[in-house]
């Protein structure tokens, strides 16, 4: 019985746990169809699935790390580790996309023409049914990364598109060869590389763009701003930075206050911020408020440091 930290790592696992039994038995029909039939687009489609398994490993080791609970040396948690688990699929996508545009790449230009063979009937079907399975898979991962914002998972969503891509890939070579042109066999897995890559690629993006501190969406950003000018007390939003940390959403803010009030009293309008925030936005993990004096002067106001605050000097 596997122990889980919250209800996300329960859906990922899930999730994962089904991929894999999909698309083991998907590789074995593949593969299979692949030989018996003819086809190098089938054969091609076969290891890219088999390469889904790999991938789903990697993302439920991704996802299991980064619900790790914070510790002394790693102070702000470990999400940045579902980012890299994402990465490291792109690059096995890469690998498996340039293995199979090699491998179209020789019967095109290097092999002999006579030697390509006409697939058969059965690698067409599996084509069909690779595809309609495939599909299936990409919105049923895709809907479950959505419902826990999930990257890796979503990664391991294109994942499933890309091949579900590759097999209309298959069905178009197969059928094309079937009818009497065999070299569109092996130009279809020049296609499927290309569209591997170009899901390697957005995945890779998505997964750096969250580990080099990416901003939020226009659309979270305004409803953020909206949100923090509601709160009663604060006169002005003077600044509003997000960023993103693996799957979570890091906030500061800076709000202007009137003058003359206490410091308990802005102190209380910067927790109602924070609180307001967290409680409307649950993907926020830390939000940092700073309190600003309304007026200009005040706000402008550059004291000078005391003597001990002063850096020193030590030429």
């Amino acid at each position: 019985m596997m122990n889980f930290v919250n209800d996300e790592e329960r859906i990922a696992m899930i999730v994962s746990i089904n991929s894999i039994i999909g698309n083991l038995l998907l590789s074995l029909g593949k593969l299979a169809a692949g030989f018996i039939g003819n086809s190098a687009a089938m054969i091609s489609d076969g290891i890219h699935s088999a390469s889904d398994v790999f991938g789903t490993l990697i993302v439920m080791a991704g996802v299991k790390f980064s619900n790790k609970a914070s510790d002394s040396e790693h102070q702000y948690g470990h999400e940045r580790l579902e980012c890299v688990a994402a990465i490291i699929l792109a690059v096995i996508l890469t690998i498996i996309a340039l293995l199979i545009g090699y491998s179209g790449y020789e019967k095109i230009f290097v092999a002999d023409a006579d030697d390509l063979v006409i697939p058969g009937q059965l690698a067409l079907w599996a084509a069909v049914v690779s595809i309609i399975v495939k599909e299936a898979m990409f919105w049923y991962t895709r809907n479950a990364a959505k419902k826990i914002n999930s990257g890796a998972l979503m990664a391991e969503a294109w994942h499933h598109r890309s091949d579900a891509l590759s097999s209309i890939g298959s069905f178009v070579g197969i059928l094309g060869a079937r009818m009497g042109y065999p070299v569109l066999d092996p130009i279809a897995s020049l296609v499927i590389c290309v569209m591997i890559l170009y899901a390697a690629y957005e995945v890779f993006k998505d997964a750096m763009d969250k580990m080099v501190d990416y901003s939020c969406d226009d659309e979270t950003t305004k409803k953020l701003t909206s949100l923090v000018e509601k709160v009663p007390g604060v006169e002005h939003l003077d600044m509003l930075n997000t960023r993103m940390f693996g799957n979570r959403i890091y906030v500061d803010v800076e709000i202007s206050v009137k003058d003359n009030l206490t410091l308990l009293a802005a102190h209380h309008i910067a927790e109602t911020v924070h609180a307001a925030i967290e409680a409307n936005f649950p993907l926020v993990k830390h939000c940092m408020v700073h309190v600003n004096p309304l007026s200009e002067e005040s706000h402008d106001a550059c004291p000078m440091l005391p003597p001990d605050l002063r850096p020193h000097n030590n030429k």
